[in-house]
């Protein structure tokens, strides 16, 4: 072998070994995660299914067809998890993600709501840090400026650790804190939040009256991947 075909086939080797690497990387990273969504139907959630309708591998939440919108849950429960998830806002939309969240009750106090929020909406100028997208809901603020336009899909990932959390969107960190150490002197918003105290819950999407449309939903449960 000549120096000039050494030359081409250590490259093309290096080349062979760099995608079996990003492969491996990528097969590392999905390892233990399992769909929350079929994709099809509403298969392992409860709640308000009036208004929450699967279409075209969406979970689209329309209140025109159910009031405000109202709750969707998992028909599981969930302590510790990575959860994935994709959604598109439509302008001024609001919704949350209920965790550790019972089936009855106000998701925000008896059990913790992180915010989906249009940040970019006039009409949410004035809102408190706690309230906007990513935050815990009267607990813990989110840093802003890294949703994608009004329209465009949005990557979020939540990890929950005991009363630790982290909010992930579009690659950069939005909030990395803790329940019970943020409100150890009292809540931001100065309201009691029982639900700060439980381990264990549904996930829910909480409606607020807006279009919402969520996709590519899938959980790793820590709890049982120890």
């Amino acid at each position: 072998m000549n120096k000039k075909d050494a030359k081409t086939y250590l490259f093309t080797l290096i080349i062979a070994l760099l995608m079996v690497s990003c492969g491996a990387i990528k097969k590392g990273n999905n390892e233990g995660f399992e769909p929350l969504f079929n994709g099809q139907n509403l298969e392992g959630w409860v709640g308000n299914k009036a208004a929450y309708r699967a279409e075209n591998g969406m979970i689209v939440v329309d209140p025109n067809e159910g009031g405000s919108g109202g709750n969707l849950y998992t028909s599981k429960e969930y302590s510790d998890f990575i959860l994935r998830l994709e959604f598109q806002l439509t302008p001024g939309a609001n919704n949350g993600l209920g965790i550790h969240a019972p089936l009855e009750g106000d998701a925000a106090y008896v059990g913790k709501e992180l915010q989906i929020l249009d940040n970019t909406a006039e009409k949410y100028a004035s809102l408190q840090p706690y309230q906007y997208h990513g935050s815990v809901y009267g607990i813990i603020p989110a840093k802003r400026g890294f949703l994608n336009p009004v329209g465009e899909w949005n990557q979020q990932e939540v990890y929950i650790k005991g009363s630790k959390v982290k909010v992930v969107l579009n690659g950069s960190v939005i909030l990395d804190g803790d329940f019970l150490d943020a409100s150890k002197n009292g809540t931001m918003d100065k309201k009691d939040h029982p639900g700060l105290k439980r381990n264990k819950g549904h996930i829910a999407f909480l409606g607020h009256g807006d279009v919402v449309r969520f996709r590519n939903i899938e959980i790793k449960d820590l709890a049982n991947n120890k």
